[in-house]
């Protein structure tokens, strides 16, 4: 009997295995061996002489990381990309989560409608959206800048002037993006039980502290996923300044991305390409660790 139920569990395995290696073949050929030989590459001197014949290839260990940390050009971007990452992610929780909030609720009617309608910036060409955008950032016929002079605000350059460039661009990605958190918001808030809030009511509290001491609990592990997503996101920005501004003026709005397409296939140093890649994956890997690490000391904090 013994070795039955033992030959019916290696039968299990064998068919779980079957089931599992399509899947894990496809993350080994399409990931993992991509990403091992990124690594190689980026402790290479790889660059179009070496595409055109691999005897031109050579090993130079750390020295790619060494240039970039010593390139004012890589700097700047990291700035460019902590920027957008410091401002867009709050702006974007904010008004996905804002809007979620609103179409959750009973009052609001079409809300079926209502979240097609937030959802389908996401969904929509970024190139396409893109130029629209220029378009409505332009400095003499954008509808933007006809908007604000009805205020009397003179016309702004948002896109040639290096201190409106990234505010420009930020308005954009998260008019784009906010749909997508929106679902996730949305779905997790029809989750929270209707009888906390019932109580909250009973005891006096008002909208905003329901909204402080029921809603945020509650969502609490989705507010911190969807902020792991967005810091990513923003830290990968390419294809918005590369179509909006082209990483200008000024360089004012070159991501670190972008940074990384032109070393790539610009200047085609795909071993420099590689060193800045694995250099963003530790930033994102930095800052995801403290966001987990503050979640965790919070909700110790909280308890």
């Amino acid at each position: 009997m013994s070795a039955r139920r033992n030959t019916d569990a290696a039968r299990r395995e064998r068919a779980a295995w079957a089931f599992v290696a399509p899947a894990l073949i496809a993350v080994g050929v399409f990931f993992a061996i991509p990403v091992f030989a990124a690594l190689l590459l980026s402790l290479t001197d790889f660059d179009i002489y070496a595409l055109a014949d691999l005897s031109n290839l050579r090993f130079v260990g750390l020295q790619n990381y060494e240039r970039l940390l010593t390139n004012p050009l890589f700097w700047g971007a990291m700035k460019n990309t902590a920027l957008f990452a410091v401002l867009g992610v709050p702006l974007s929780i904010a008004a996905s989560l804002a809007a979620a909030v609103i179409l959750n609720a009973r009052v609001i009617r079409w809300r079926p409608v209502w979240r097609v309608v937030f959802f389908a910036p996401y969904v929509t060409t970024l190139v396409a959206t893109a130029v629209l955008w220029n378009y409505l950032l332009h400095t003499k016929y954008g509808v933007i800048n006809w908007a604000i002079g009805a205020f009397g605000i003179p016309p702004v350059d948002w896109l040639g002037d290096p201190s409106t460039s990234i505010p420009a661009i930020l308005m954009f990605v998260v008019w784009k993006t906010f749909g997508y958190n929106m679902l996730i918001f949305l779905a997790v808030l029809q989750t929270v039980p209707d009888d906390l809030y019932e109580a909250a009511r009973i005891d006096g509290a008002g909208p905003w502290t329901q909204f402080r001491n029921v809603t945020l609990p509650a969502i609490a592990p989705t507010l911190l996923l969807v902020s792991i997503i967005s810091v990513a996101g923003f830290f990968q920005l390419f294809a918005e300044p590369y179509v909006m501004t082209q990483g200008g003026p000024a360089q004012s709005t070159v991501t670190v991305l972008y940074f990384m397409y032109e070393e790539g296939f610009k200047w085609w140093s795909l071993g420099s390409a590689s060193a800045v890649a694995f250099v963003l994956f530790l930033c994102i890997f930095a800052v995801t660790v403290v966001q987990l690490w503050a979640s965790r000391r919070l909700g110790g904090d909280h308890t």
